[in-house]
């Protein structure tokens, strides 16, 4: 099953950002609460920070739904 690529305009995005712009999350509140709570993956490994810089071509999995850092 092929996964939703989310563009961003620049080289990075803050982890935070991107949930919010790929609408896996609601509000800044509610990525702290998702973040925190161990229940995101970044490439497959479970990412803490916020404020974690993504790269064009990382995967972010919440919840089972994977979406994909696009240029």
């Amino acid at each position: 099953m092929a996964r939703e690529i989310i563009p961003i305009s620049g080289d990075s995005i803050r982890l935070g950002q991107f949930l919010k712009l790929a609408n896996l999350i609601d509000s800044g509140a509610a990525a702290k609460a998702v973040i925190t709570s161990g229940n995101v993956r970044v490439n497959g490994a479970v990412e803490t920070r916020r404020g974690h810089q993504l790269q064009r071509g990382d995967v972010v999995t919440v919840s089972g739904t994977s979406v994909e850092v696009g240029g």
